[in-house]
């Protein structure tokens, strides 16, 4: 039996995760899925942390914006984690937080919606979705608007505050599973050196398509589920 701790992106609560955990624990499996609630994002790793009290060899799991979380939690708590996944995500270096990682117009736009919601980012439409060139693929409409309509906005702290980063130890397998973007893509970005790539070019990472939008947990909740269980 291995023990999976979920964590999800933003907006989402653990319960994004729900069939992705059912199909994991009807194979005998733990599984841990976590709310992330702190107003920063170091105060996301901190809450990680505490899922990961008493547990050990976790593969840990991270969605979109809870990537750069996990990727520090695992360092800070190496002795915990056997395995770490990135969902349609990847780490971050030491400092850049998550607005530094998309292009101005977004971080601009971003800024301007955190101004207008009291300090808080809501989830965009789909529409917006698509002019920020986030894939809603595999979601109806029916669908994406229940998953919206549950979400809620993000902290101003958390889209703009950076996460401290360690050393990464070499050690320990990480996989990435590419929904909305290829393997391929990744391959150029790596050898561009292009910041929160470059260092997925070690013989640790491994990668993993599972062509859908960037919420697989919804779209592709049983195929994830199957990619994870391989994670061990």
């Amino acid at each position: 039996m291995t023990t999976y701790v979920l964590v999800p992106g933003f907006w989402l609560g653990a319960w994004v995760w729900d069939e992705v955990a059912a199909e994991l624990r009807a194979s005998g499996h733990d599984v841990v899925a976590v709310d992330l609630l702190g107003p920063t994002a170091e105060a996301h790793v901190d809450e990680v942390l505490a899922a990961l009290d008493g547990h050990s060899a976790v593969v840990l799991v991270g969605h979109s914006g809870g990537g750069p979380v996990v990727a520090a939690v695992a360092e800070r708590a190496r002795e915990q984690v056997s395995h770490l996944v990135f969902v349609d995500s990847g780490p971050l270096p030491d400092g850049v937080a998550q607005i530094d990682f998309t292009p101005p117009a977004a971080q601009g736009w971003t800024r301007e919606q955190i101004a207008a919601n009291g300090g808080r980012y809501p989830m965009p439409s789909r529409a917006e979705f698509d002019e920020l060139g986030t894939s809603t693929a595999g979601l109806d409409d029916e669908t994406f608007a229940r998953l919206r309509g549950r979400s809620r906005p993000e902290p101003a702290g958390v889209v703009t505050g950076p996460i401290r980063r360690g050393a990464p130890d070499p050690s320990l397998p990480r996989t990435v599973v590419a929904c909305s973007f290829t393997a391929a893509d990744v391959a150029g970005l790596i050898g561009a050196g292009v910041p929160g790539f470059a260092e997925m070019g070690g013989p640790e990472w491994s990668f993993v398509e599972l062509p859908t939008g960037h919420w697989p947990m919804v779209s592709e909740p049983g195929a994830l589920a199957a990619v994870l269980a391989r994670s061990t």
